[in-house]
C-alpha cells in the first residue's frame, strides 16, 4: 500500500467499530438485541470489520467557472453502471492540461466511521486531454474516449458502491468515477441506487441534461438525450457538494442510509436502477428493496418489474421523494455495443396536473399515457412538487411507531423536503394507510400542498410497501464523513432516534427478524 494511502483509522477506532457491529444501538431509549437483524450472510459485517480510511474523500477540487459544473483538470467515467465479480470494467479519463494521474479505488461503507476502504490502486498513468464530444442529435453528449485502464472485479469484492478517486499529479486536483459492484446472492435487502436520476441531472460539460433544451435551464419536456458515456459533473441543485464531482448524487442522499445499514450489520447488497430495468428475477432474491433519496426516473420496465415483485411478496420501502415521476427509455450507445447507455424523458407518470404544468410548461408536451405512480408508491408527486415540512405522526398506534414514544401530532423537525409525495391512493389501494401527513410550505409561510407518507399491504398480505414521502429521510439516520446537510424551504436536523427507530421497525418487518 502506498505511503499516502495508509489507513488513518486507529486500532482503537477499529475496535470501536467491531464493537458497534456486534449489536444494534440504543434507539429511543431501547436496545435492540442480536436477533433484530436476521442475516443470510455475514459478508457486510466481515467487510466492515476491515480497517477503513477517510482518504477516499476529495481534498483538492476545482470547477471551471465557464462551465459551472465541470472539472476538466481530471475527469472520467466507467464502462458500466454495475459490474459483477469476474467481469471487466473500463475507466475512461481525461486530464487537461495533460498530467500523470492515479486512480485509487475505494468501497464506501461504515468501516468504524471512516466511510471507505482502499481496495486497489492504479497508476501512475500517462494522462491526455480527451476530446469534448460534439453536440449530437437531441443534444446528446457522448464521449468516445480512449480507455485509460481496465480491471476485472475480484471475487472477494463485496457488493457495494465503489468510487475511484482520480488525482492529477501535476496540480493534485481530484474528482471521482463511480460504479456499483453487484452480486446474485440471496440477501435480506437490496439497496437500489438512483443512478438514472443522477444521470438525468448531470449537466456535463455545461447545461446538457434532461433539463436542458438549449433555451430553458429547467426544461421538463421530451427531446433531450443523455448518455452514461461522460463524466458526472458537480451536482447542480440545492447543495454545493464538492464530493459530487464525478459521483452523481450518491454522497448527497443515499450514502447516509448505506453508512447506517452497514454500521449495524444489515445483510444488504447493491444494485443500479438499470439492474431493476434489465433483471426482474434479481429482485426476488431479497426480502426487501430500498429506494433512497431522489429516485425520480424510471423506465416502464422498472415500474412493471417492481410491481410484479411486490405482487410476488417483495417488501419495498421508498425512503425518497419525487419517485418514479419521469419515464425514460434506456437504449444502447450509438455504437450499439453496450446496452442501456442513452436515454431520454418520454413521459410523465400519472395524470396531467395543471399546477405542475404551470411551473413546468414543457410538461404539457408529454403524452401522459403512463401508469399513475401512486399505484406503485402509494402517493405521487403533485402540484408544486417541492416544499418542506416537519414529518408528523398521524397513526401513533401503528407498528411503524413502536418504541418511538411519538404521539399523534409529534413530529421530526425539517425531515420533509425538498421533494415529496401527496395525493395518496386512498380507496384505490386496499388497506392503504396514511401514517404521516402535514402541509408543506415554501419556507415563507406559503402552502405548497400536503405531503403523505403511506403504507399498504402487498397482494400476498404478508408484505408491504412504505413511502416516507421525502428525499431527506436518510438525514435522520446518520451523517457520514464529508456529508453536507441540505437546506431548501426547510432544513433537516440530522440523526434523530425516532427516525432511526421507525427505520429499524420497517427493516425488522421486512426481513422477518
Amino acid at each position: 500500500m502506498p505511503q499516502d494511502q495508509q489507513p488513518d483509522v486507529s486500532r482503537r477506532d477499529v475496535i470501536k467499530g467491531l464493537a458497534a457491529l456486534g449489536a444494534l444501538p440504543a434507539v429511543a431509549g431501547l436496545t435492540f438485541g442480536q436477533g433484530t437483524v436476521a442475516r443470510q450472510s455475514d459478508l457486510v459485517r466481515a467487510e466492515n470489520a476491515k480497517p477503513g480510511t477517510r482518504q477516499w474523500m476529495l481534498t483538492q477540487t476545482r470547477i471551471d467557472p465557464k462551465t459551472k459544473y465541470r472539472c476538466p483538470w481530471v475527469e472520467g467515467f466507467c464502462s458500466r453502471t454495475s459490474v459483477r465479480a469476474g467481469e471487466p470494467i473500463t475507466f475512461f479519463v481525461s486530464t487537461d492540461p495533460p498530467s500523470p494521474y492515479r486512480i485509487d479505488l475505494y468501497r464506501t461503507g461504515y468501516y468504524g466511521g471512516a466511510g471507505g476502504r482502499l481496495v486497489h490502486s492504479i497508476g501512475s498513468l500517462k494522462g491526455t486531454k480527451q476530446p469534448e464530444p460534439e453536440i449530437g442529435p437531441r443534444r446528446l453528449r457522448e464521449c468516445k474516449w480512449e480507455p485509460a485502464a481496465t480491471i476485472t472485479i475480484p471475487s472477494d469484492w463485496v457488493s457495494g458502491v465503489y468510487v475511484g478517486k482520480l488525482t492529477a499529479e501535476r496540480e493534485g486536483l481530484q474528482s471521482y468515477v463511480i460504479f456499483i459492484v453487484r452480486d446474485d446472492r440471496p440477501a435480506d435487502l437490496l439497496l437500489q441506487c438512483s443512478d438514472t436520476t443522477w444521470q438525468s441531472y448531470n449537466r456535463w460539460p455545461s447545461q446538457f441534461s434532461l433539463y436542458d433544451n438549449g433555451k430553458d435551464t429547467w426544461y421538463w419536456g421530451p427531446g433531450s438525450d443523455v448518455s452514461f458515456d461522460r463524466p458526472y459533473a458537480k451536482y447542480c441543485q440545492i447543495v454545493d457538494q464538492p464530493l459530487s464531482i464525478g459521483s452523481g448524487e450518491w454522497f448527497l442522499w443515499e450514502f447516509p442510509l448505506a453508512y447506517w445499514l452497514e454500521q449495524h450489520g444489515y445483510d444488504v447488497t447493491y444494485i443500479s436502477n438499470l439492474d431493476t430495468h434489465a433483471d426482474p428475477k434479481g429482485l426476488l432474491r431479497a426480502k426487501g428493496l430500498l429506494s433512497v433519496g431522489h429516485d425520480e426516473y424510471y423506465s416502464i420496465e422498472m415500474f412493471n418489474h417492481l410491481k410484479a415483485a411486490i405482487d410476488a411478496g417483495l417488501n419495498v420501502a421508498f425512503l425518497c421523494g419525487n419517485t418514479c415521476c419521469g419515464r425514460i427509455d434506456p437504449r444502447p450507445g450509438t455504437d450499439g455495443r453496450r446496452p442501456d447507455r442513452i436515454f431520454s424523458r418520454i413521459d410523465r407518470y400519472g395524470p396531467k396536473d395543471p399546477e405542475e404544468v404551470k411551473h413546468f410548461p414543457a410538461m404539457a408536451l408529454l403524452p401522459h399515457a403512463s401508469p399513475n405512480e401512486r399505484s406503485l408508491i402509494g402517493a405521487r408527486s403533485t402540484g408544486h412538487i417541492t416544499g418542506g415540512a416537519d414529518w408528523a405522526c398521524t397513526l401513533p398506534d401503528h407498528w411503524l411507531f413502536e418504541g418511538t414514544g411519538m404521539k399523534k401530532g409529534d413530529s421530526i423537525p425539517g425531515l420533509v423536503g425538498w421533494e415529496w409525495h401527496g395525493d395518496p391512493a386512498v380507496g384505490e389501494i386496499d388497506g392503504l394507510e396514511i401514517v404521516s401527513t402535514a402541509m408543506t410550505t415554501d419556507g415563507q409561510g406559503h402552502d405548497h400542498g400536503p405531503y403523505a407518507a403511506t403504507i399498504y399491504p402487498g397482494k400476498a398480505k404478508s408484505n408491504f410497501v412504505f413511502n416516507a414521502s421525502t428525499c431527506w429521510w436518510a438525514d435522520g439516520l446518520s451523517e457520514p464523513p464529508g456529508y453536507l446537510r441540505p437546506k431548501a424551504y426547510t432544513q433537516p436536523r440530522g440523526p434523530d432516534d425516532r427516525a432511526r427507530r421507525i427505520t429499524a421497525n420497517l427493516l425488522k418487518r421486512m426481513i422477518g427478524a
